[in-house]
């Protein structure tokens, strides 16, 4: 078994760049304005949550309680674990690009700011979400850099939740925005560009 060490290092220096460029963008997009998870569902909104919360305490216990979360390592190659290290630093860049070209529309739920533009500069460009696309090569990045199972299965109910959410948010966008909003989605493609 390779020395942990290094790649709990590497893990903290990921989860630092990412929470500080999230972190940053969220006190920007800061109004005052109240924003409501009832359009999202209250209990949709717990359950997202509380899979996050999962993923959160696999990836704190790997990290600080490495004996007690042993059994979910997975047995991957280190040159392939050190693969999801450089992808889990580039992915702070690329949340950085995302957030910084949503700027104040930024929310934690599927309601859009009264004041909302619709933003299609950026990596919106080409895709609808790119925040969540950013969010799953960052989740599939630390698994590889972990190689622990446990922060997979979770990342992956992490994304379920809100590939299941995407409909009703692009709903609200669609009431917001209109035809615009529906002429940008017959550009762009949801999670991966349109091809052609």
């Amino acid at each position: 078994m390779p020395n942990e060490t290094p790649f709990r290092i590497a893990l903290v220096v990921v989860i630092v760049l990412t929470m500080a460029v999230t972190a940053y963008h969220r006190i920007q997009a800061r109004s005052g304005e109240k924003i409501s998870h009832r359009e999202e569902g209250y209990v949709f909104a717990t359950v997202l949550r509380l899979a996050g919360l999962v993923l959160w305490i696999s990836t704190f216990g790997y990290l600080l309680f490495p004996t007690y979360f042993q059994w979910a390592s997975m047995p991957l190659p280190t040159w392939l674990r050190w693969t999801g290290v450089v992808t889990g630093t580039l992915c702070s860049l690329l949340m950085y690009w995302t957030l910084s070209s949503l700027g104040k529309n930024l929310t934690d739920t599927v309601v859009t700011r009264a004041e909302a533009k619709l933003v299609t500069h950026g990596p919106y460009r080409w895709v609808r979400h790119p925040f969540y696309v950013t969010a799953a090569l960052l989740m599939a990045s630390v698994t590889v850099l972990t190689a622990n199972w446990l922060i997979g299965v979770s990342s992956v109910a992490v994304l379920a939740f809100l590939a299941v959410r995407t409909p009703k948010e692009e709903q609200m966008l669609i009431e917001q925005f209109g035809q615009e909003y529906r002429d940008y989605m017959a550009r762009t493609g949801r999670f991966f560009p349109r091809l052609g």
